[in-house]
């Protein structure tokens, strides 16, 4: 017979090291990711075998460094306890600045080069200045565009949505989502009511906001959120919060909401009906709430489904996908949700696919639930979008089910 109480705390001895060792090194991510952003350009485009004149080099190795040094203040000044906007504007146009030359430098720095290298282009001088060129130009231009993608008003995504237990009253109802508009340092009042007058156009039964309103408190963006109050639904106009609404007060935003004449359904529920049909229309404060320690705000589905006739379909308003899980689990049959930008700029979209279990459009999730995903209306931080347009939905919802004749 073998003792194994000695063996067990060898184990957890030597879990415990590495668990700690693993909980430092995230600790020092926030601090090697700036350095690695500017580093990495820096090297690529100026000191790997260039041999450019030296108050070339000097004047450029300067620039990365004061923007290594500049980009973390600006963008502390701006979005911490200060919430100095120009600071923020300064500080999230360096970040999407870097992350694009960044990853192009990557790519280009090791692709590029390899394919002159094998083409036989040239001297190693002449390859490396073409990949600085190369580098610099698609930068300039994926920037451009960019900004012109992020600022313009989204085109409209319209696709139909077949849920399986909807009524024959209820088929055709228009769902027009709106999503992480995200009114912040940069002034977006007018693009607002371009929006909004949009959103009008698509002569909605429901429209719905999943939250992410905006990057400051309500008393602060309300000049850029007012045009909501202007949206047309010819039954209802529903709103959940974002985790962006627990950094800015969110319950002033709660309140000004109900103020417009959305419904914030923080937890609860209500009823379309049409054709002698009846759809429950749900919703859940985001799923980071209850950590932000604001009093009565959580993530409830059982709360927002209570008195709810469990034989109805369920549409359901959740911020983050990650939510598909506990909403599958309850048999929901659609969630609306935003807040993964669909990567926003390219490549990103890989790490939000750590976090979130879909990137963008319509998944399918458990039984019978259905996910829709919106890339967002607006924008955060860096007033770029990358291979990640931004849109308004109108989903049309189908039945399965033919009208009785008579």
């Amino acid at each position: 017979m073998t003792d194994t109480s000695d063996t067990r705390p060898a184990e957890g001895e030597t879990q415990a090291p590495r668990q700690s060792r693993l909980h430092r090194l995230m600790r020092y991510i926030p601090l090697i990711a700036p350095v690695l952003l500017w580093a990495v350009p820096c090297w690529v485009l100026l000191h790997s075998g260039q041999h450019w004149p030296l108050p070339v080099t000097l004047a450029g190795t300067a620039l990365f460094t004061l923007g290594l040094i500049g980009m973390p203040l600006a963008m502390v000044r701006g979005h911490g306890r200060r919430q100095q906007d120009r600071a923020a504007i300064i500080g999230d146009t360096l970040l999407g600045t870097i992350w694009i030359l960044f990853t192009w430098s990557v790519l280009l720095g090791v692709l590029l080069r390899l394919a002159l290298t094998v083409a036989g282009v040239g001297e190693s001088q002449d390859r490396a200045r073409i990949v600085t060129w190369a580098v610099l130009g698609i930068t300039a231009v994926l920037l451009g565009w960019g900004y012109a993608e992020a600022r313009r008003v989204p085109r409209v995504r319209r696709l139909d949505v077949q849920l399986p237990r909807l009524g024959a009253g209820l088929d055709g109802i228009r769902v027009v989502l709106i999503t992480d508009t995200h009114y912040g340092p940069l002034d977006r009042t007018r693009w607002s009511a371009q929006v909004c007058e949009t959103v009008n156009t698509l002569e909605a039964d429901l429209v719905c906001h999943t939250g992410d309103i905006a990057d400051g408190t309500a008393e602060r963006r309300r000049a850029q959120a007012a045009p909501l109050g202007t949206v047309r639904a010819t039954r209802a106009r529903v709103y959940v919060t974002g985790n962006h609404e627990y950094y800015s007060e969110a319950q002033g935003w709660v309140d000004l909401m109900d103020e417009m004449g959305w419904e914030p359904l923080r937890n609860r529920h209500l009823l379309l009906e049409r054709g002698g049909d009846t759809l429950v229309v749900a919703g859940v404060d985001d799923v980071t709430a209850e950590s932000s320690g604001l009093a009565g705000h959580r993530a409830h589905l059982a709360a927002a489904l209570n008195g709810a006739d469990p034989d109805l379909p369920v549409l359901l308003l959740a911020h983050q996908p990650k939510f598909i899980d506990r909403a599958a689990a309850a048999g929901i049959d659609l969630q609306l949700s935003g807040h993964t930008h669909g990567g926003q700029i390219w490549p990103f979209h890989h790490l939000v696919r750590i976090d979130q279990p879909a990137l963008a459009g319509l998944s399918h999730h458990g039984p019978r639930t259905l996910l829709y995903t919106s890339r967002g209306t607006g924008f955060w931080g860096p007033p770029f979008r990358v291979f990640a347009p931004s849109e308004i939905t109108l989903l049309v919802l189908r039945s399965p089910h033919l009208p009785t004749s008579t």
